[in-house]
């Protein structure tokens, strides 16, 4: 079972901040907010990197599930 207290920091950067130039940090951000990466990205550029920012940013702006928004960007 996975440990959702440990911090996902890839390499150098620190564990609390979303770091857009990783495509390992992106997709384990992803999916850690269970949201796309387009959406991720979109959250980092309105509030910065710092994850707490952005978890709250994509919590306060679902208006639906995240599967329904999914769905009508045109994904799965």
């Amino acid at each position: 079972m996975a440990d959702n207290t440990t911090p996902i920091a890839p390499q150098g950067t620190a564990p609390d901040r979303v770091d857009l130039m990783s495509d390992a940090s992106v997709a384990e951000w992803s999916k850690k907010l269970d949201v796309t990466e387009d959406q991720l990205k979109e959250a980092v550029s309105k509030v910065g990197d710092r994850a707490t920012d952005v978890e709250m940013h994509l919590k306060g702006t679902r208006s639906t599930t995240n599967e329904e928004r999914v769905k009508e960007a045109g994904g799965a």
